[in-house]
C-alpha cells in the first residue's frame, strides 16, 4: 500500500483512493437507502412512510453539513501538511477535527429534539406524515455523534493512504444495517422507528471502527490526547476550508426544504413522496462521482503540498473526464429504465405513475452535474475556499432554490419543481469548471510551475 502520492501514475493513485472510498460512500448509502426502500413497500401506510422519511432530508443534511465543516476542512489542510513532511501540524489537524465533531454533534441533538415540531412542518410535513418523520427523526438523532465522528473522521484515514480501511467504516455498518432493517421493521413490527434504530446501531458500529483505527499502532499519524484541545487559529483554518462543503450540504438542505413546501403545495403528500424517490436515485447515481472526486482531493492536495503541478493537471484532466463519461452512461439508464428505478423504492399505484417522468425532467442533463464536482474538488483539494464557497452557492442559492419556487408559480405545477434541477445542473456547473479551468489549470499551476 502506498502512502506517497507523489509517486507513481496519477490516474493510479486517485484510483486507488477513490475506488474503495467510492464502494464505501454506496454502503454508506445503504444506511438510509434501505429504509426508504423497505418503508416504501409497507403496503399497510401506502407512501406515507416513505413521505416521512423524505422530510427528514434537510436535517440529514444539515448533520452532514456540520459534519464536513470540519471534516472536509481538516482532510485537506491534513493531506497538504503530510505532503509537505510537517506531521506536528497534521497530528493537530486530527486532534482538533476530532473534538469539533464531538461538540457540535451535542448541541445538534439538542437544538433538533426541542424544535422538531416546528421544523418539519416548516419542511413540509402534514398532519398525516408528521407522525411517521417524528417517530423515525426521535431515534435518528440518538446516532447523530456517531455518524459525524466516523464520516468526519474517515477522510483522515483516506488521506493517510489506508483506502481499504475508509471503505470497511462504512461496510461493517451497512452490513448490519441490512440485516437488523428488515428485522426490526417487520419482524418485530416496529415500523419507521425500527428503521432508525437499526440506523443508529449500524453508525455506532462503524465509528467504534474508525476510532479504534486512529488510534491504533497502525495508523502513520493517530489521534493523540495532547492534540484533542481546540485553539481559535487552527479551528479558523478548519472552518474557513470546511465552510465549502457545509455550504454545499446546507445548500442541499435548503434547496430540499424549498422542494418539499412547494411540492405539498401543488401536488400534496404524492409528489413529496416522489421527491424522495428522486432523491435517492440522484444519490445512488452521483455518489460515484463524488468518489473519484473526492479520492483526488488527497492526491491533488499532496502533490501541490510538494511542488508536484504536471501532477496536479494531470490529476485535474483524468478526474474530469471520468465524470463526463459516467454522467453521460447514468443519465441514458435513467431515461431508458425510470420506471423500474421508480419501483425500486415504491409499490403504491399512484407513485409509480407520477415518478417515472418527474424523474426524466429531473436527471435532463445530469452530465454537467460533473462539471459542477470537478470544478469545485479542485477549489477544495487546493485550498481555495472563496472559489468554492462562490459556485456552491451560486447553483443551489442563486439558480435552483429560486426557480423551484418561480417555476410553479409561472404555470409548471410540480414539474417546475424537476425542471429548475437540470437548469441550474447546466448553468452552475459550466460556470464551476470554467472558472476553474482558467484560474487553476491555465494560470495558477502554470505560474507556481515556473
Amino acid at each position: 500500500m502506498q502512502h506517497d502520492f507523489s509517486e507513481g501514475k496519477v490516474s493510479r493513485q486517485i484510483l486507488a483512493q477513490a475506488l474503495p472510498l467510492t464502494l464505501a460512500q454506496l454502503v454508506h448509502l445503504m444506511y438510509n437507502i434501505v429504509d426508504r426502500i423497505y418503508l416504501g413497500h409497507l403496503s399497510a401506510t401506502d407512501s406515507m412512510a416513505l413521505t416521512g422519511v423524505g422530510l427528514i432530508f434537510p436535517i440529514v443534511s444539515l448533520i452532514g453539513a456540520f459534519t464536513s465543516l470540519f471534516g472536509s476542512g481538516g482532510a485537506p489542510l491534513f493531506a497538504i501538511a503530510r505532503g509537505a513532511g510537517q506531521e506536528e501540524r497534521a497530528s493537530r489537524l486530527l486532534g482538533h477535527v476530532t473534538t469539533l465533531l464531538t461538540l457540535c454533534s451535542a448541541a445538534l441533538i439538542v437544538v433538533s429534539y426541542l424544535f422538531r415540531r416546528p421544523i418539519l412542518f416548516a419542511f413540509g410535513a402534514s398532519e398525516a406524515s408528521y407522525s411517521y418523520a417524528d417517530a423515525y427523526l426521535t431515534i435518528y438523532l440518538l446516532g447523530t455523534p456517531f455518524t459525524m465522528l466516523a464520516t468526519g473522521l474517515n477522510g483522515f484515514i483516506n488521506a493517510q493512504g489506508f483506502p481499504r480501511v475508509g471503505m470497511l467504516t462504512t461496510v461493517l455498518g451497512a452490513v448490519i444495517n441490512l440485516v437488523l432493517d428488515p428485522l426490526f421493521i417487520f419482524t418485530f413490527g416496529m415500523g419507521v422507528r425500527g428503521a432508525a434504530l437499526a440506523t443508529v446501531i449500524a453508525q455506532a458500529v462503524s465509528c467504534v471502527w474508525v476510532l479504534r483505527f486512529l488510534t491504533g499502532k497502525k495508523v502513520l499519524i493517530p489521534i493523540r490526547r495532547d492534540h484533542l484541545r481546540v485553539t481559535a487559529r487552527m479551528t479558523g483554518e478548519i472552518v474557513s476550508l470546511g465552510v465549502v462543503g457545509f455550504i454545499m450540504m446546507a445548500t442541499n438542505a435548503l434547496t430540499q426544504v424549498a422542494c418539499n413546501a412547494t411540492l405539498q403545495r401543488y401536488g400534496g403528500d404524492l409528489y413529496v413522496s416522489v421527491m424522495t424517490v428522486l432523491n435517492s436515485v440522484r444519490e445512488i447515481f452521483a455518489m460515484p462521482v463524488h468518489g473519484i472526486t473526492s479520492g483526488a482531493q488527497p492526491v491533488l492536495g499532496y502533490n501541490y503540498g510538494a511542488n508536484k503541478y504536471a501532477r496536479v493537471k494531470e490529476g485535474i484532466r483524468f478526474t474530469t473526464l471520468v465524470g463526463i463519461a459516467y454522467t453521460l452512461l447514468a443519465w441514458l439508464l435513467v431515461l431508458w429504465q425510470s420506471r423500474f428505478l421508480v419501483s425500486i423504492f415504491a409499490s403504491d399505484a399512484a407513485l409509480l405513475e407520477a415518478g417515472p417522468p418527474a424523474l426524466r425532467l429531473y436527471f435532463f442533463g445530469f452530465v454537467f452535474q460533473a462539471f459542477q464536482m470537478a470544478g469545485q474538488s479542485v477549489f477544495q483539494a487546493l485550498g481555495d475556499a472563496k472559489h468554492a464557497v462562490f459556485f456552491s452557492l451560486l447553483r443551489k442559492v442563486v439558480i435552483v432554490t429560486p426557480l423551484t419556487l418561480l417555476l410553479p408559480m409561472m404555470g409548471l405545477g410540480v414539474n417546475g419543481v424537476f425542471i429548475a434541477e437540470p437548469v441550474s445542473n447546466f448553468l452552475g456547473g459550466m460556470a464551476c469548471f470554467v472558472t476553474m479551468y482558467v484560474t487553476v489549470y491555465r494560470k495558477r499551476l502554470l505560474e507556481a510551475n515556473a
